[in-house]
């Protein structure tokens, strides 16, 4: 961990989802590139372990951003420590796939509020601290299909829908604040979150699993899967480069052309 000097002029960024996956990917670029970093996801273990492997300060914070008065709580507490969030990485998610007409109402709504109302309510928080310090870094993690329609995810694809249009609607309202707002809209990545995708097409459509997975490789096109740290520099170029505002970059290997 670095010196107290060092976090005392270290600027501090919220991450949600950030015990594994993409989420650690970005805490993990962004400590190596100076930040402290405020670890938030459901699962304190992971959290905690993701936290010692870092190569700065980190607060692991477990909180369900789902829940009213989460956003609050986690702000508070990291303010509290260390003093108002720089960055804000809304990364944390959830996914789930089924033909529209199966989708019932507690899966809509469960994705609705893991993807788009979670974000929400930590941007809502976040931006006062920033509007007032004059800067500030908010970057959504969505998805290629919030810029797509996509058979069997209607509910994920709303939902990044939605996530991508808060993010321009947030950017355009503070653009003169020295506040900036981005999404990043991966494809298909490799982490756990797609490995219960490939699960679930493999058992829907009796393969096996590394067919199921050669599925999914095969929809972008260079063939593979994204790795996490592509997303992270991805986040990265969206922090450090305050020309970067109201876009939805996409890291798909060229699935979706933009």
């Amino acid at each position: 961990m670095s010196s107290a000097s060092a976090s005392d002029i270290a600027p501090v960024a919220v991450i949600t989802g950030a015990g594994q996956g993409v989420g650690l990917a970005i805490a993990q670029k962004m400590a190596a590139e100076g930040y402290r970093i405020a670890l938030i996801g459901r699962d304190e273990d992971k959290l905690e372990r993701a936290a010692a492997g870092l190569s700065a300060p980190a607060l692991p914070i477990a909180a369900d951003l789902t829940q009213s008065g989460a956003a609050e709580h986690v702000f508070t507490t990291v303010e509290s420590t260390w003093g108002p969030a720089k960055a804000l990485v809304a990364n944390a998610g959830s996914s789930a796939a089924a033909p529209i007409t199966q989708t019932g109402d507690d899966d809509w709504q469960r994705l609705l509020d893991v993807n788009l109302t979670a974000p929400f309510r930590c941007i809502r928080r976040a931006l006062p601290t920033m509007l007032e310090a004059g800067y500030g870094r908010i970057v959504v993690v969505a998805s290629v299909v919030a810029k797509r329609g996509e058979r069997q995810v209607a509910a994920y694809s709303a939902s990044k829908h939605g996530a991508l249009g808060l993010v321009r609607a947030v950017a355009d309202e503070v653009a003169r604040s020295g506040v900036t707002a981005n999404a990043v809209c991966p494809g298909y990545v490799n982490t756990p979150m797609t490995d219960q995708t490939v699960d679930a097409i493999a058992a829907r459509r009796n393969i096996g699993t590394g067919e199921a997975r050669r599925l999914l490789e095969r929809r972008q096109p260079i063939d593979r899967l994204i790795e996490p740290e592509e997303v992270a520099d991805a986040v990265w170029a969206c922090i450090s480069n305050g020309a970067i505002n109201a876009q939805g970059i996409n890291v798909d290997g060229g699935a979706v052309q933009s």
